[in-house]
């Protein structure tokens, strides 16, 4: 028996919308990351971009356990001599939401041209409106 392969022409791309509001921010991009990369589909192919176009709503609500809106922090570069900057969560979830849950997802994806590609598949807003109605999105239940 051989093992099938998908074409390119035969990917189906589905939109998907998940409310992220009291779901813990690693289950979430956990999900979310099987969602984008197709691994919740029987044709499962690893090196196409199957995965469907997922939409996360309300990004500020997502629940951080412990003290990690206080102690966990982001670094970052300029490129210059001394030019280090650190944010922490607790700042970013105040200013940029959807910057803590794209970082999160962004880190459980592939880190080649691939994973680049999947993760333009994600959209994040920080409230309940979004601008994808035409799209007919489906809505997705996250387990916990």
């Amino acid at each position: 028996m051989k093992t099938y392969s998908m074409k390119l022409d035969e990917i189906n791309k589905d939109w998907l919308v998940v409310d992220a509001e009291d779901i813990p921010l690693g289950r979430l991009s956990t999900q979310v990351a099987i969602l984008l990369r197709g691994k919740h589909k029987p044709e499962f192919t690893a090196h196409l971009d199957m995965g469907d176009n997922v939409i996360i709503l309300n990004a500020a609500k997502v629940k951080l356990t412990g003290q990690k809106r206080e102690k966990k922090v982001y670094l970052r570069h300029t490129g210059y001599m001394g030019g280090q900057k650190v944010t922490t969560m607790a700042k970013l979830m105040d200013t940029r939401p959807e910057e803590v849950i794209m970082h999160a997802v962004k880190g459980m994806l592939p880190k080649t041209k691939l994973g680049a590609a999947q993760l333009t598949n994600l959209r994040v807003y920080p409230g309940t409106d979004h601008g994808h109605g035409a799209q007919q999105p489906k809505k997705i239940e996250i387990k916990l």
